[in-house]
This record gives C-alpha cells, structure tokens and sequence, in this order.
C-alpha cells in the first residue's frame, strides 16, 4: 500500500525552501504527497516563531494535524521547534519533534520511529557551516525558490531569529549555480533567492565574494530569464554591489 506524506509550511521562504527539500526526499522513499486537510500516513508542520501569532498558529496546527488519521505520524519541526521544544513536548498528538539543522533529515526520523515520541533538536548557535540540501528540483510553483545562506548575526532586541536559525552561514556559489541550473532545465525561468539575511551573503566564505558576485554567475546561467530576490536590507551593501550593479544595467 503506498503511503502518504503532507507538510504544512508557516512563515517564510526560506521555511518554503526547506519544506520542498523534505518533501523531495519523501518522494525519493516512495511517499505520494497529499494535501494536508486530506488523510496521510505522516503529517509534518514547518513551524515559524518571528511572532506570538506565529507560535500560537504553529501549535493548532500541530493539535489539529491529525483529525484525518489518528494513526498518523505528526512531525513538528522548524523554528518554533527548535526554541519552544519542552512547551511542544506537553502536545500529545506529537510524536517527533526536530530543530532546523535536523530537517535534512525528517525522513530518517520518521522512518526509525518506534511507537514513542523522538526529539532531536540541536544548539543551532553551535553549527558554523551551511546545511546543505542538495540540489531541489521539487516545486509545485512555476518558479523556484532557492536557498542561498542561513542565519543572522544582528541580535536586534525585538527579534528572536538569530536563536531560533543560528549565525550567518552562506551556502557555497558552485552549489547555488548547480541547482539553478537543474532547475532551469525542468523549464523554470524565474527563481527566487531566499535566506535569513541575504545582504550578509558571502561574508563567513574564505572566497572573496559577495551578493553581487552571486547575482552576476546566477545570470550566466541559459534559460533562466528573472532572478528575484525576497527581502534584504539595502543599508549593508556597499560601494561594490552599487558599482558593479550599475555596470551591468549600463551594458543590458
């Protein structure tokens, strides 16, 4: 009998990114993907923290997840999993609970679960090196969004995100072309570049680059026609990104 998998994405694009990854390796292992209102063998729920609201959506979600198939296993997993995870243990319809540098590997987890709730989160603070996904060619859109760092480093007092996703870590440029470039072979022109604080791109690799340097060898790539970017402080760029932009408007 085939099973069945659906996910639930709170928050961000980056939690978009990370959610297609999941699934992706769900697919690989035999799952059919369903909705989430629908009956499955696995509920996962991406969860977001940037808000009360987010928490308290989060955690109905979660209690609701499994009113199709009581059986089911339900997997909370995500930014408000990874800082609220003693108040996500007392939520009984929970069985595996998992920070954000676990989510690369959701289907391991479910896979050994053995008829007792799991948890394995992580001191995200800890992890110095982007996780990488792989190339993730799943998307159920006509564009793509793609990943290209994690983290911040800012600590703004009103914010809670350098706890919850860790320091900067920028993902390698030759991994980032390699995906694209995948992807712009499946027919999508249009990509989406995503990240905690995609200004601060390149600044913990030993290379010499930075987000301009990313955009310029993104737009070699055939095919691809729009290259969007989600949200980004402007005020950390510098004279570099400006020159080097208008240059390349002067020669469009």
């Amino acid at each position: 009998m085939e099973k069945t998998v659906a996910i639930c994405t709170l928050g961000c694009k980056t939690n978009q990114y990370e959610s297609n990854a999941i699934i992706q390796e769900f697919i690989k292992n035999n799952y059919k993907v369903v909705e989430f209102s629908e009956k499955a063998d696995v509920y996962i729920v991406n969860t977001c923290t940037v808000t009360n609201i987010a928490d308290r959506k989060s955690r109905q979600i979660l209690r609701r997840a499994k009113h199709k198939n009581k059986t089911a296993i339900l997997v909370a997993v995500g930014c408000y999993a990874q800082m609220a995870r003693e108040k996500l243990k007392n939520i009984e319809e929970i069985d595996i609970i998992l920070g954000n540098n676990e989510k690369k590997d959701v289907i391991k987890h479910v896979e050994n679960f053995r008829k007792k709730r799991e948890e394995e989160v992580g001191n995200i603070a800890d992890t110095k090196e982007y996780l990488e996904f792989g190339n993730i060619t799943y998307t159920e859109k006509t564009r793509a969004v793609i990943k290209i760092q994690d983290g911040c480093n800012n600590f703004c007092t009103y914010c809670i995100i350098p706890y919850s996703r860790g320091r900067i870590r920028s993902r390698k440029l030759e991994n980032i072309i390699s995906e694209i470039t995948q992807i712009t072979k499946l027919g999508i022109k249009e990509v989406v570049l995503t990240g905690i604080q995609i200004a601060a791109y390149g600044k913990d690799l030993e290379e010499n680059i930075e987000l301009i340097d990313l955009l310029e060898e993104i737009n070699k790539i055939k095919g691809l026609e729009r290259i969007r970017i989600r949200i980004i402080r402007t005020k950390t760029f510098n004279r570099k990104f400006y020159k080097k932009a208008e240059k390349t408007r002067q020669n469009m």
